[in-house]
């Protein structure tokens, strides 16, 4: 078996807003939106979201309303300049989760997070 990751869903609570952080403040561009379904064009991996009251209709899956206490996920994005990045962020009160540390493997990784709680991690790429 082969398996290639293609896409990941986000389930959410509120379009406007989550359209709002991930096109307007995360400058990804869309790539196709279907009533509540939107996708973002990433690169090789597709970023989608849906509303919880959704996927619960449309395709029957029993998706908590409440929001998680703690992650179980992350999704992460590389950059260029991790610090700059997260300072552009904070300009536009995004939730800073961790502030950027060089890891020992010399990595720069920070978090943010998104308006449902999901973590972002923000890193530089891997030498």
């Amino acid at each position: 078996m082969k398996l290639a990751m293609k896409y990941i869903i986000l389930y959410i609570h509120d379009v406007e807003q989550t359209m709002h952080f991930y096109r307007d403040i995360l400058q990804l561009p869309v790539k196709m939106q279907v009533d509540t379904y939107v996708e973002f064009d990433t690169g090789m991996t597709t970023l989608s979201f849906n509303t919880r009251q959704s996927v619960r209709q449309e395709i029957g899956l029993e998706v908590a309303e409440e929001i998680a206490t703690s992650s179980t996920f992350e999704i992460g994005f590389v950059v260029d300049d991790v610090v700059a990045t997260i300072e552009q962020l904070r300009q536009q009160q995004v939730n800073i989760v961790k502030e950027p540390v060089v890891k020992p493997w010399g990595q720069t990784v920070a978090y943010i997070a998104d308006p449902d709680g999901h973590f972002i991690e923000i890193c530089s790429a891997l030498a």
